[in-house]
């Protein structure tokens, strides 16, 4: 079996926000749509503050909230562990937008470009007219492992069978790989560093991983 997981090393991520970027760019997604973003979060009080830098997104979840409330079957869960949505049955009825726990999910009604109504020409290349009224969120760029795998690549490993913002991360601070084979990148850096996921009480076993040498704050948990 194959489980696909990313790790977010959150004593190297330095806030760039390039890693949203590079998702925008590989994935076209409408102004305001962060499939992936970094939240900014602080903890204690003067002169004693602490911050750091957190990547979020679809954690892709083991037992995925989302997919239980969805009417149309249109949120699903592949072998791999990826969660998927299929633009084709979603009904636009948001049920998943809501029961997702990590706020990762977004619904565009209507067109909208970064200058208004009129889109640039790479809008106009990349415009998905599926993606208008349903449910929409990270996908672990699935396309480009697929491919990747096609070709006898190894995700996480090889740019062209990686997540976009892994590949853009200039601090290293993104991994994606197979947690389930105990050889792969994943899997040691697991092994070698404590870690925690975000809202373990919910037994949602996600699929992303935060390596931390520290006690997660409040701040954190509750995100």
């Amino acid at each position: 079996m194959t489980r696909y997981v990313m790790i977010a090393d959150l004593n190297r991520c330095v806030g760039c926000q390039t890693c949203t970027a590079a998702c925008k760019h590989t994935n076209a997604t409408a102004p305001g749509v962060m499939w992936r973003k970094v939240i900014d979060v602080e903890w204690g009080e003067y002169p004693d503050v602490e911050r750091l830098f957190m990547p979020v997104g679809c954690q892709h979840c083991s037992d995925p909230p989302c997919m239980h409330v969805c009417p149309s079957t249109a949120t699903g869960q592949r072998e791999d562990g990826i969660v998927t949505i299929d633009y084709d049955l979603c009904i636009g009825c948001s049920y998943c937008v809501v029961a997702c726990p990590y706020q990762a999910r977004y619904k565009v009604d209507k067109p909208h470009f970064a200058y208004g109504d009129t889109p640039t020409e790479t809008e106009a290349k990349r415009y998905d007219e599926k993606r208008i009224g349903v449910a929409q969120k990270c996908t672990f760029c699935s396309d480009r492992v697929d491919a990747g795998v096609e070709k006898g690549l190894t995700p996480g490993v090889d740019p062209d069978a990686s997540p976009g913002c892994v590949n853009a991360c200039i601090a290293d601070a993104l991994h994606f790989g197979d947690i389930e084979d105990e050889n792969s990148n994943v899997s040691e850096l697991l092994a070698e560093n404590s870690w925690f996921q975000m809202h373990e009480e919910l037994g949602t076993e996600t699929g992303f991983y935060y390596l931390w040498d520290q006690e997660p704050p409040e701040e954190t948990e509750s995100e």
